[in-house]
């Protein structure tokens, strides 16, 4: 597993990517904090993986929107933010972010 819990007084140490990043922690609350951690490593390698996104920062970006995206998917439709609105500005930028690091890309080579 890539993500390694080692309970101290203060907090966990989780592994992202192959980092190291040593976290607060309420007690009692490191199962759901590790859990959490496990699926944005998930969610990192997934972008990583796909080859059209390169550094650490912009993975985390593309991650994150990511899953905004899934969260906001999952929202009930009585709930009073837009949804739809939201997932419209998150696919778009993304695509912003997408098409500026093909840029980028375009440039180093």
């Amino acid at each position: 597993m890539s993500i390694q819990e080692k309970t101290r007084e203060k907090g966990v140490t989780l592994s992202l990517l192959g980092r190291e990043f040593r976290v607060a922690c309420p007690d009692g609350q490191e199962r759901e904090l590790t859990a959490s951690a496990e699926y944005l490593n998930r969610k990192l390698k997934e972008v990583r993986d796909t080859g059209k996104v390169t550094g650490n920062e912009r993975i985390a970006i593309m991650a994150a929107l990511n899953i905004a995206y899934e969260m906001m998917s999952n929202k009930p439709a009585t709930n009073a933010v837009d949804g739809a609105a939201i997932r419209r500005r998150i696919v778009a930028m993304q695509e912003t972010v997408e098409s500026a690091l093909a840029v980028d890309q375009e440039q180093l080579f």
